[in-house]
């Protein structure tokens, strides 16, 4: 295997890729008694069109999402019950682009891994279990209806993209996750769940070697073909629509105001690009910026508002929001400040107290396992090293913020999303 050394982190990456395609990276933890295993697939809610065969399939919204329920089914059982008994705690996310299962443990790594390798690579559904798993999964449908956070976030969405699935939620809807069938689950499985479309990570204090071993073993030899994916046509910059309103039962009005901004490629200027985004957010609306404590010291908020910026397969978008009494004077704020930024500039003494704090964060981020193995894992999908973060954030400026702001938070590209009471009025002291 390959090792990389990263003396700005003080790592040591052993990497390797099998012949059959899996990108294998152990990340060297010698002197921790906690081991973490992460395999995950570059598929997620948004690939519900793609091409196999020669022919182009549509299927179902959520499909990603219940194929990661269901994965943990075996003839045997439920893997989940196989590694709790080697006293592995195990857990699965699906998001828009990636599907990923992983475990930590402190002993019988090896054989847990044994564990999490088979039951993702091999596939075992019935009728029954498919149509038992339809009506937990529509609870949980049902449950985000009644959510507010998601609600506001789901109508900034619809607010932002036309054709993007960017705006379907990757559990689908409960009309969408009728129509998945175990043949439908197979097909997705069969598609996207092969080696050459998937990484191995791995922290902790483990053999390098035997991990790829262990993983050569266990999956299927051939790589897969590579299956092309359609996201839509491509959109212009301009929202769909400038606001969408629903009233439930909140005591203060919350929003959701988002950017539209222009979608980005892969590679290591993916990662700079978020890199800069995150940094707008936090010079923009972040709790020490003078626009936070003018609108906090004026009773507009109440110390809810934060957001965040997100880069997706075909599109990316900044959002910010929270509680407030007036949401569209509160992002009207927010707008005219990143104008006003773009335009006079961000005061040096305060771009560089953000910039530490920022680079701080990222670097304290890595001493979590899941956030080591979920940055290189996507970093492998999106084709960056997500340990060069240090040489990366270096390269960002003062005049690249500027320039986001001024390019990309604009009336133009803005829309808001709002969730007002019931009753149309607030509480007094929200």
């Amino acid at each position: 295997m390959e090792t990389r050394e990263y003396p700005r982190l003080g790592e040591t990456v052993s990497r390797q890729t099998l012949a059959n395609g899996l990108e294998v990276m152990v990340v060297h933890k010698p002197y921790h008694a906690k081991s973490y295993a992460f395999f995950a697939v570059r598929y997620g809610g948004m690939d519900m069109r793609f091409c196999r065969d020669g022919q182009w399939r549509d299927t179902p919204a959520g499909i990603a999402h219940y194929l990661e329920h269901k994965m943990f089914d075996t003839p045997q059982g439920n893997a989940l019950q196989e590694l709790a008994k080697n006293g592995a705690v195990e857990n699965a996310f699906t998001s828009g682009s990636m599907t990923a299962y992983y475990f930590e443990s402190t002993e019988h790594f090896y054989d847990n891994l044994r564990i999490l390798l088979d039951f993702v690579s091999v596939p075992w559904f019935t009728e029954e279990s498919v149509a038992k798993e339809q009506g937990i999964i529509a609870q949980e449908i049902r449950m985000t209806e009644d959510d507010p956070e998601w609600r506001v976030y789901e109508g900034l969405m619809a607010c932002l993209y036309r054709e993007s699935p960017v705006r379907v939620p990757v559990a689908g809807t409960v009309e969408s996750i009728r129509a998945i069938t175990p043949q439908l689950l197979y097909d997705c499985h069969r598609a996207f769940y092969t080696p050459g479309n998937m990484v191995l990570v791995c922290v902790g204090n483990m053999e390098p070697e035997r991990v790829a071993a262990i993983a050569g073993e266990v999956l299927p030899a051939e790589r897969g073909e590579e299956i092309p994916r359609c996201y839509g046509r491509e959109e212009g910059p301009l929202p769909c629509c400038k606001e969408k309103e629903l009233a439930m039962e909140v005591s203060m009005p919350q929003f959701l105001g988002g950017y539209k901004c222009r979608p980005c490629g892969g590679g290591e200027a993916l990662l700079r690009r978020s890199i800069i985004g995150d940094m707008a957010c936090d010079v923009l609306f972040g709790d020490s910026s003078p626009l936070y404590t003018r609108l906090y010291e004026a009773g507009e908020i109440n110390g809810s508002l934060g957001g965040n910026f997100d880069i997706m397969p075909g599109a990316a978008y900044l959002y910010v929001g929270g509680d407030a009494r007036d949401p569209r004077k509160v992002f009207a704020a927010i707008t005219a400040e990143a104008r006003r930024l773009a335009e006079e500039g961000i005061d040096e003494t305060f771009y560089q107290q953000i910039r530490r704090a920022a680079y701080g964060q990222a670097i304290r981020s890595l001493n979590s396992f899941e956030n080591i193995a979920v940055g290189l894992g996507e970093g492998c999908f999106r084709g960056f090293d997500y340990y060069r973060l240090p040489e990366v954030f270096d390269s960002v400026t003062k005049a690249d913020v500027e320039a986001f702001l001024g390019e990309e938070l604009t009336e133009e590209h803005a829309a808001i999303s709002i969730i007002r009471p019931l009753d149309g009025r607030q509480a007094e002291d929200a």
